[in-house]
């Protein structure tokens, strides 16, 4: 199983400190936030690819997966107007044309909460239209897509398996895949391992982190209240090889070197 290390907590250092602290405490690969000040794709679009590409050569750790933000402010393709929708479309196809770029094999997309007076038919129509033409352009420049669930606290649109199953049943492409975030199951008391029976070869990414057992928070993987150990075993007995980012997001903003070394180095020992 491929480590990778999340670059959102790092959005107030410099983006170098990522790249080097992967590097130097062991993680595989980047997990890259496209967000300013750091990699936000028009800014990518704009030069700042260049630099990106430089540090991956620099320190010959490579980005696997590029996560633009699109959950909220001012991107989220499933709430507003219908020209909202187009602009963060757009936006999208912008981040999976960065993405490819740089060398990553996917862009992570998770749809974000819908509005609290939209009913299910207009949610699921709209998600299904956004992601179809999302992934009819993936296929275009041959690049894949994630599709993540979030928690309940995070969205009312994409939260279980069972949400990714029904997705991948309407929309038929080796461009679009799934993936777990452990947190999501986790926290509505669903099963964190019954994503690879039902996503089957879909089943492609993971999020390991720990957590508190009721909110959204991402905790340092062994802080929490998450059998993590005993996930682990479960994931070497299936014979997972994939890829695993500890998604470390803003919870250790003041100090992600701090715990970027902390999250590797829990993660290993319970692999162990």
């Amino acid at each position: 199983m491929k480590i990778g290390l999340f670059t959102s907590g790092y959005q107030r250092n410099p983006l170098e400190h990522a790249f080097e602290d992967a590097k130097r405490f062991g993680y595989d690969y980047i997990e890259l936030w496209g967000g300013r000040p750091h990699a936000f794709a028009p800014d990518l679009k704009n030069g700042d690819i260049d630099m990106v590409k430089s540090l991956i050569d620099q320190y010959e750790v490579p980005v696997r997966i590029y996560t633009p933000e699109h959950n909220a402010y001012p991107y989220n393709f499933m709430i507003g107007t219908e020209q909202m929708r187009k602009d963060a479309i757009n936006y999208l196809k912008l981040s999976m044309e960065m993405g490819k770029e740089m060398g990553a094999e996917f862009t992570l997309m998770s749809p974000a909460h819908a509005g609290y007076l939209t009913s299910e038919k207009e949610i699921w129509h709209r998600l299904i239209e956004s992601m179809k033409e999302l992934t009819n352009y993936a296929e275009k420049i041959n690049h894949k897509i994630i599709l993540e669930a979030l928690t309940p606290m995070e969205s009312n649109v994409c939260t279980t398996a069972n949400d990714l199953a029904r997705v991948f049943g309407q929309i038929e492409s080796d461009h679009l895949v799934g993936m777990c975030d452990i947190v999501p199951p986790f926290v509505q008391h669903e099963s964190i391992m019954a994503y690879f029976d039902k996503l089957q070869d879909k089943m492609q990414h993971l999020h390991i982190i720990d957590s508190d057992g009721t909110t959204d928070t991402h905790v340092t993987p062994g802080e929490g209240v998450l059998p993590l150990k005993e996930y682990l075993m479960e994931l070497k007995h299936i014979g997972y090889e994939g890829t695993a980012t500890i998604e470390l997001v803003t919870a250790y903003i003041n100090e992600p070197r701090f715990y970027a070394r902390r999250a590797i180095n829990n993660l290993k020992a319970l692999m162990e």
